[in-house]
Formats: structure tokens, sequence, C-alpha cells
């Protein structure tokens, strides 16, 4: 059975072969039943024609098959390049910008102040900060590797890493500011603006900062995790235990959301498909109701974008309301939300150990400090189910 052609085909909207179904309803029931649910019962992987295609864009110009075929295995999980070609003055530039607290309107707030760049690339809050009184209203995502997702935010409400850094400028939980006072202040300092003449032809300007820190955001890739050693075939790459966590991410279902370039961050998902989280939590906001919020549509009620997994070991609290306080605490609430099963206390160490490959480096540099221990398991050994059935 070839699962890739599955997959594929389910990210390009492209039926996959009668022959590949047939043989995953022989093999694989409960990951007939997942894919089913991704492709039949849920929202669509793409909103539009147009959000396909940037999508599609997105992914082929930096994962081409040409580019690994020969040299990384076969999988569903594609590999993030070493490097990405930027315009290094413009991204320079941004960089700078992205440690400006001028940004902000009360000059306390930068980029880097939610998005630490030396651990998962978010602030590791329940709620992010906020620039206003208010508390902030959902949990930060990762900056790393935003580039490869079709959308941004948890509801998918922005398209492009341009508009969610002009989003974010004008809202009152990020910097709470507006552009012409962002350009005024920043045109005082002689040496950015001599740095901006020298690489945009009109200067500073709304379009320019955006441009640069844009540019600059294109550098928070995290490639040449152990798994990115293990797909291209490097020795020694994965522990025996990571590879079968693998194997059982693939085999109750996880991979069908959570694949591509950026291990997720390519479709929109109902969070409890099969068990419902927020209504057993109560106290339903409006954060909650997800996509709903952007769409009107009672059909998006509790879908959010599939979260990348990249760095996971980095970035708790998990979830859009960072009610998940560890990583083996999300893997459960996802097995009975998403998979409709309590995992076993064997699957979810395995699924552990294997996210935990996922941890790449940025600027050559491996993230964060990551102490946990591989646990030593047998896939013979009678496992214990972890909570409660629903």
């Amino acid at each position: 059975m070839d699962f890739t052609a599955i997959l594929t085909g389910m990210l390009s909207i492209k039926p996959a072969s009668f022959s590949d179904l047939f043989s995953m309803h022989v093999r694989r029931p409960a990951m007939l039943a997942v894919t089913a649910l991704v492709t039949l019962h849920s929202v669509p992987v793409y909103a539009d024609s147009n959000t396909q295609v940037q999508a599609s864009a997105n992914i082929s110009s930096y994962a081409s098959p040409a580019d690994y075929s020969e040299y990384y295995r076969r999988e569903p999980i594609v590999p993030i390049p070493l490097d990405i070609e930027v315009n290094q003055p413009k991204a320079a530039l941004g960089e700078r910008l992205f440690f400006d607290t001028r940004l902000s309107s009360n000059r306390q707030v930068a980029c880097i102040s939610c998005h630490k760049l030396d651990t998962g690339g978010d602030d590791g809050l329940v709620m992010g900060l906020s620039s206003s009184a208010e508390q902030h209203i959902i949990n930060t995502p990762t900056v790393f590797n935003s580039l490869f997702n079709f959308r941004q935010n948890w509801s998918g409400s922005v398209r492009s890493l341009n508009d969610q850094i002009d989003r974010s400028i004008r809202s009152k939980h990020a910097f709470n500011n507006n552009w012409n006072d962002i350009v005024v202040l920043l045109s005082k300092d002689k040496i950015l603006v001599s740095e901006f003449n020298q690489v945009y032809a009109d200067g500073i300007n709304k379009t320019n900062i955006i441009d640069a820190i844009v540019e600059f955001e294109k550098t928070l890739i995290t490639p040449n995790s152990p798994f990115y050693r293990y797909l291209r075939k490097e020795e020694n790459s994965l522990t025996e235990v990571e590879i079968e966590g693998y194997r059982t991410f693939k085999e109750l279902g996880c991979i069908s959301c959570h694949q591509g370039i950026n291990v997720g961050g390519n479709l929109f998902q109902k969070f409890g498909v099969f068990y419902d989280y927020l209504s057993e939590r109560g106290d339903i906001k409006r954060p909650d109701y997800g996509r709903m919020n952007i769409t009107k549509r009672q059909m998006d009620e509790f879908v959010f974008k599939v979260p990348s997994l990249r760095n996971i070991a980095l970035t708790a609290p998990y979830l859009h309301d960072g009610s998940a306080e560890t990583l083996e605490e999300v893997i459960i609430i996802m097995g009975k939300t998403q998979l409709g099963r309590v995992l076993s206390n064997e699957e979810v160490a395995l699924i552990e150990a294997f996210l935990r490959t996922l941890t790449g480096e940025y600027k050559y540099r491996p993230l964060g400090t990551d102490t946990w221990e591989t646990p030593s398991l047998s896939t013979s050994e009678v496992s214990q189910p972890r909570g409660e059935q629903s």
C-alpha cells in the first residue's frame, strides 16, 4: 500500500486510487476512518482554490521532489531545506525590527517578546503577552517555520506573513499601534533611515517595514533535527524507540493531519472529532469557536488550523487555550479527541519519543536545552491505558 500516495492525493485535492483505499481498509481500518474524517466529514483541506494554489506553491518552492527523491526516504513528512534564499540586507533590517520595541505603542513590546528564538519560537505562556490592560485571548503560536504554513494564526485568519505583521501591529493584544506613528518615530532614527535608503529606493514606510520583517522571518527555519537526519538516511540518527514511535504515529493515524514540510500547518481540522474536549472543559469563549469566527459558518465551529509539530518539545503549554501543560498530556488529549481512543502508556511514550526528534537547529545551533531521556521500551510489553474511556 502506498500511503504516501494517499496523503499526496489528499493534499493536492486529487483522489487516491481505489486499490490504495481498499488496501488501507483491509490492513489499517483505523487509519481509513481517520482519513475518511479528514476528507469527508471535516472542513476541506483547503478552503478555496486560491488557498490551495498558495499552499502548494509555498511547499513546492522549498521541497521539490527533485531535491530529495534520491537522497531522502519517501515519507509523508518532508524535510525542511537547510538554507532558504533570502535578500540578506533586507533580512538584516528585518532582524533589527524584530527586536525593536518602537513598533509597539507603549515602547515595551517587540516581536521577540512573544517569539523567543532561543527556545521554541513562542513565549511559553498559557495566553500570550498583551499590550493592553486586557488579558490575551489565545496561546501564542511559534514563529519558527511559519513560512511553510498555508495560513497563519490558530483560526487561519490571514493568508500571508505580510498580513500577519500588519494585523499584529494594529491588534490591541499585540503592538496596539498604527503605521503612521511608527513611520514618524522610526524616521527620526538617522542610522535606520540611512540603512533603509540603502536597501529600499523609497526608504522607510509601512510596506518596506513589513517586507523587511518578512524577509527576516524567512530565515526562521529549523532544519537538521534528528528526524531530518533520519529522512536523509544518516545512520544512527534515531534510536529504535524513536523509529518505533514514528511507526506508531503513522499507524494510529496522527499522520493524517500532521505531515508535509511542517508536520502540520497545511489544513484545517475540527478539534474534537470523536470527543468534545471543549464542552468538558467548559466556559467556552469566542476564541474556542476557531475558524467559525472568520467564516461565520456553523460547520467551522471548533475548527482550527492544524499546528506544526516541529520543535513541539519546546513549545509548551499546548492547544489554542494553553490548557495542556506537558507533551504527554497533549498526546493523551489528542488520542481521545482526534483518534477516538485511549492511548496506552507505551503508545504515549513512543509518540513522545518521536515528537522530540522534531527539534531542529536555528543558525546551526540546536534549539533549547531538552534534557528529556528517551525511555527504554519493549513493544512486547503489556501496556496499561491512560485516562478514562469516553
